[in-house]
């Protein structure tokens, strides 16, 4: 929704957050797998191919816009970057679940 100077650096500034993401979201999952990290990771790795789709559900909502290119006012494309922010919100849901089962259980016991 930020046009300009400004819509370009929040872009690359979530750019840079992102390539942080998936290390993190990898270590905090195999967290205390010992012997099943292999198959855990391979899930993970998999995991991956569900950003295959976004472009294509992002394509569709913009094509929703129609002929106007607008959905309930506002430029299709902005509205588009709902479904990355809806992911966001829930890998941000995970890290948070995550750190809170993590402080209740002994960490020794995981290593």
């Amino acid at each position: 929704y930020l046009t300009g100077m400004a819509g370009l650096y929040a872009l690359i500034g979530i750019s840079a957050c992102m390539s942080l993401m998936f290390p993190t979201i990898y270590g905090i999952a195999l967290f205390g797998m010992r012997e099943d990290a292999k198959v855990a990771s391979a899930g993970l790795i998999f995991a991956i191919v569900g950003g295959a789709l976004m472009p294509p559900l992002q394509g569709w909502i913009i094509d929703f816009g129609g002929s106007d290119g607008l959905i309930m006012g506002l430029p299709a494309v902005n509205v588009s970057f709902a479904l990355p922010l809806l992911c966001f919100v829930y890998i941000a849901f995970y890290g948070w679940r995550s750190l809170v089962v993590h402080e209740k259980r002994d960490i020794s016991t995981c290593l």
